[in-house]
């Protein structure tokens, strides 16, 4: 039986850049890097107790396409503030959201463009 999920991959153009973005701007905890096998460069950061985000390139690259991130925030308004001031084009500005839980009443939820086309999701009150 599946316990529980260890990481998501994502293909970025620069493994380097990259990692830097998620600690220094969205501030995951970086976990690994290394130059990996045969020269690809590989990172993983992780956010709290969660899951884990495997960042590596890929020869040629591959197009974000068809997922974002999910994150919370403890301010929207601050966090989309932050954001915008790093630099990240805001795809979709606040509105509510439907609640997945009595903690989320409330909440409004906005979608960033990261540097490497990741959409990200910020959900929050």
């Amino acid at each position: 039986m599946l316990t529980r999920m260890d990481h998501v991959a994502l293909h970025v153009d620069d493994v380097a850049s990259a990692l830097r973005f998620y600690v220094e701007v969205l501030g995951f905890d970086k976990v690994y890097d290394s130059p990996g096998t045969g020269g690809q460069a590989i990172a993983y950061v992780q956010l709290g107790n969660a899951s884990m985000i495997e960042l590596t390139t890929r020869p040629g690259g591959e197009p974000m396409s068809g997922y974002h991130l999910g994150l919370e925030c403890d301010d929207l308004t601050a966090t989309c503030k932050r954001l915008s001031d790093a630099g990240l084009e805001l795809m979709i500005a606040p509105k509510p959201t439907t609640p997945r839980g009595e903690h989320q009443k409330g909440w409004k939820r906005a979608v960033f463009k990261g540097p490497h086309g990741e959409m990200i999701e910020i959900k929050g009150p």
